[in-house]
């Protein structure tokens, strides 16, 4: 049976990989020979741009894949490097980035961009430590680009690749000695492909419920693996491991909400309001009126459609409105926004469902 790549106590209690190097080359071996022959065909993976590689890192923070491919592709054809980014108003990018979620990032790729322009020659820092001086950069999107496109040997941590590592050592592993594994085991000569590999393995293969251990390159060397008994147990233990020493697994629990929006056309426009420039949530992104509260009398006409939205912790209702029937306790007339002009200015993402429901976009 192949040697398995075990952890030793140390007396600092840092965990240290006591496998021989041929235990590691192997492992490296197998896991980028899978990579090759498995990988997901995605446009980031076709190119060494770090401009194209920092943008889809960024759209992939906390967005799922599939969500993520059209608006890669429309972003890039708005803005096609970074001196596109940075010469464009804040509005603009925001624009591009609606349906995406969490509008902070695109803010930061703003802000970076510029930066890149203004203090770097419109040039990426060859260097992880340099990438994280810009905004919005931390750690793990440093050196995905440093090692994606500059072939920097500096390893990435990511979810995936933090529950890949824990099940690998079958130990709790605090977030320094993650890290210190990762660099570790990284194949040094590839560290881009070594480090897409490692998170690919965690998102298609080594998931957090019900991981696919058969298919999996790595599973000789997996002390979570040996230890299991049987298919049933393999199950069970799988869903324990996802992220060892935690009680919970998965989201808290969710706030129930229900809402009210109006949806009103004439002259081919949509009446819509701005958030406040400083809302804690979306701020200054265009959405439809609406309130907490229905209106009353409410004409039997109005309403149009019920939706599901979800913002983080928030489970929202939607009851959309059609007509002038006023909303309760909203002061606020809005702005008559012609519709060839809304894929100009950043709506959020429940407006952009709800038009596009109705086919106004």
């Amino acid at each position: 049976m192949r040697p398995r790549i075990v952890v030793e106590s140390h007396p600092r209690s840092r965990a240290l990989i006591s496998a021989s190097g041929k235990d590691v080359a192997r492992f490296r071996r197998d896991l980028l020979r899978w990579y090759s022959e498995h990988r997901r065909d995605l446009p980031w993976r076709k190119t060494r741009d770090p401009y194209r590689i920092w943008l889809s890192e960024i759209m992939l923070q906390q967005t799922r894949v599939a969500a993520v491919l059209d608006h890669y592709r429309i972003f890039l054809e708005r803005f096609p490097n970074v001196q596109a980014v940075a010469a464009a108003s804040e509005e603009a990018v925001l624009a591009a980035w609606s349906g995406l979620g969490y509008y902070r990032r695109a803010r930061m790729l703003h802000q970076s961009a510029k930066e890149l322009v203004q203090e770097h020659g419109s040039r990426f820092p060859r260097s992880s430590k340099t990438l994280q001086m810009l905004p919005g950069i931390g750690r793990y999107t440093a050196a995905a680009i440093a090692s994606i496109a500059f072939a920097e040997p500096v390893a990435v941590v990511d979810g995936n690749v933090e529950r890949v590592l824990q099940r690998l050592m079958g130990i709790n592993l605090t977030t320094p000695q993650i890290w210190q594994h990762a660099q570790a085991l990284l194949a040094s000569s590839q560290p881009g492909d070594f480090n897409q590999a490692m998170m690919e393995l965690g998102a298609t293969v080594c998931v957090p419920r019900e991981p696919k251990c058969p298919e999996c390159p790595l599973q000789k060397s997996c002390a979570t693996r040996q230890s299991r008994q049987s298919a049933d147990r393999t199950i069970t233990m799988g869903r324990r491991a996802a992220r060892p020493g935690r009680s919970t697994l998965g989201k808290g629990r969710q706030v129930k909400k229900e809402i009210w929006c109006q949806l009103n056309q004439r002259d081919g426009s949509i009446r819509l309001v701005q958030r406040p420039k400083k809302a804690s949530l979306m701020p200054g992104m265009w959405e439809l009126p609406q309130s907490s509260e229905p209106p009353r009398p409410m004409p039997a006409s109005a309403h149009w459609r019920t939706f599901r939205h979800t913002i983080t912790i928030t489970d929202y209702t939607v009851h959309v409105l059609r007509g002038t029937a006023p909303l309760p306790h909203k002061d606020v007339k809005g702005k008559w926004i012609a519709i060839d002009r809304i894929s100009q200015i950043p709506i959020t993402g429940l407006t952009r469902k709800i038009l596009k429901a109705g086919s106004i976009i």
